[in-house]
């Protein structure tokens, strides 16, 4: 089976890397840092603003692969500080619906860029 690099222009990679690759019924979807694509800096706001412009990123990435949030499986999303959880709960629950992607959710130490947040995701074709 062959890999295919999915492209789109929500997103802007910030390093050597495809924004999704597809590979039979699987996406998988780079994080998304909430970089506004058409600046190449980051949404100004606190980490609800930098949630939704993950997202928003990671739609548009769906949108070129032909799918929605419905095709996703498993999500990721990274956090430097776990106290921002319930904020990013809030705004994730404004994207998906039950039932809910399979999730984890990790802190760490830094993102690129300063970043608040980084999502990533991993969909089927064949999920909805």
């Amino acid at each position: 089976m062959a890999k295919q690099a999915i492209t789109s222009p929500a997103t802007r990679p910030i390093g050597p890397y495809s924004p999704a690759i597809a590979c039979g019924d699987l996406v998988f979807l780079s994080g998304q840092i909430p970089l506004d694509a058409a600046t190449g800096k980051l949404v100004a706001g606190d980490v609800a603003a930098q949630a939704r412009q993950s997202l928003n990123n990671l739609k548009g990435v769906l949108e070129a692969a032909g799918l929605g949030f419905a095709h996703v499986l498993k999500t990721t999303i990274f956090l430097t500080d776990m106290a921002n959880f319930g904020a990013v709960n809030e705004v994730y629950r404004s994207f998906v619906s039950e039932p809910y992607p399979a999730r984890s959710t990790i802190a760490v130490a830094a993102l690129p860029m300063g970043a608040l947040v980084e999502i990533e995701m991993i969909a089927s074709r064949s999920a909805q």
